[in-house]
């Protein structure tokens, strides 16, 4: 039996006002969210996702985006600030990934994980660091809501609805109350919040 060590397990992601974190066509169906991700708001609130974080863990396919994007990020001068601290972090952090397809990790400081993610996230809380961030992978998010394992959550919520597409809560869920710790409305409507879990 882990002990945990006081590890918060928090996850970030960005949805629509229906609830979808992509549209009807796909995982790369994000054009009610894109519009979104560059805006001030979206700047400021990805800087208060990673702060405090020493792992992220990610889904295969974010992990392939992801870490095919940011690390240049990292090294461009011209980037955001905002934006280069993230990849930076990104690139620095201990890294977790799901994946039942890859065998070896192309990334420097990743672990490849092939089980069950409350199980993954709950021996990674019994290990001393920081903040666990489950960063916008929902394949991961939604297990440990279903787990009750989450204790934070950092949502953006577009102001589009799309319509279909997957959406993170889904019934079935264990109740839940949550209390909101920051929010913030952009000049398109883009709202970031933060919750925390009341335990």
């Amino acid at each position: 039996m882990t002990e945990p060590t006081g590890r918060r397990v928090t996850a970030n992601l960005s949805l629509t006002l229906d609830g979808r974190y992509h549209g009807p066509a796909g995982p790369a169906d994000m054009g009610a969210i894109l519009p979104y991700a560059t805006t001030e708001v979206a700047r400021r609130h990805l800087a208060r996702v990673w702060e405090g974080a020493t792992t992220a863990v990610l889904g295969r396919r974010n992990a392939e985006g992801f870490l095919g994007f940011w690390p240049a990020v990292a090294a461009d001068e011209s980037a955001d600030p905002r934006d280069r601290g993230y990849a930076q972090w990104l690139v620095d952090a201990e890294k977790v990934v799901f994946s039942t397809a890859l065998t070896d990790a192309p990334w420097e400081r990743t672990r490849l994980v092939n089980a069950p993610a409350a199980e993954v996230v709950t021996e990674l809380k019994a290990v001393v660091g920081g903040d666990i961030l489950v960063n916008s992978s929902a394949s991961v998010i939604k297990p440990l809501l279903a787990a009750d394992l989450l204790d934070r959550l950092y949502l953006m919520v577009c102001p589009e609805i799309a319509g279909g597409g997957p959406r993170l809560f889904d019934d079935g869920l264990p109740a839940s109350k949550w209390r909101l710790t920051h929010h913030e409305t952009g000049e398109l409507g883009e709202t970031a919040v933060v919750y925390d879990r009341v335990r």
